[in-house]
């Protein structure tokens, strides 16, 4: 995903929480009904957050695998250049790991799996981007 569609995305997920939220404060129900429909709409997009989340570190570390493999076959300058990717790519893939770990406890914000999905996406995508050229 480039980075205007990643945007792009991020706007529409943004825009559709804001008319949640607003539609549950200018919705007929009580206080507790009301901080009730958001403790349950915040617990679904966490939910959501750490289910992609795990996505990405499991395609992540396929990618870290196949990488493993290719870098027997390339030269000293590529050899240095995949390298570097999968040391962030393995960072990416500890911070995932983390993270998750944090949610299960409920020592994670939701800006924290944020975050971590973000890293996680950018490695697998530039450590995905140099594999394909690879091939």
């Amino acid at each position: 995903m480039g980075k205007k569609s990643a945007g792009v995305a991020g706007a529409v997920v943004v825009g559709a929480v804001a008319g949640y939220v607003a539609g549950i404060l200018t919705a007929p129900k009580s206080g507790k009904e009301t901080r009730a429909d958001l403790q349950k709409a915040s617990a679904q997009l966490k939910k959501n957050l750490e289910v992609k989340l795990q996505v990405v570190k499991e395609e992540l570390s396929k990618l870290i695998e196949e990488a493993n493999v290719t870098v027997q076959q390339l030269s000293e300058r590529g050899k240095k250049e995949l390298d570097s990717l999968l040391v962030k790519a393995k960072a990416a893939q500890a911070k995932s790991k983390e993270v998750l770990g944090a949610v299960k406890s409920g020592e994670a914000s939701d800006k924290d799996l944020q975050k971590a999905l973000d890293q996680a996406k950018q490695a697998k995508s530039h450590l995905a981007s140099y594999l394909k050229s690879e091939k």
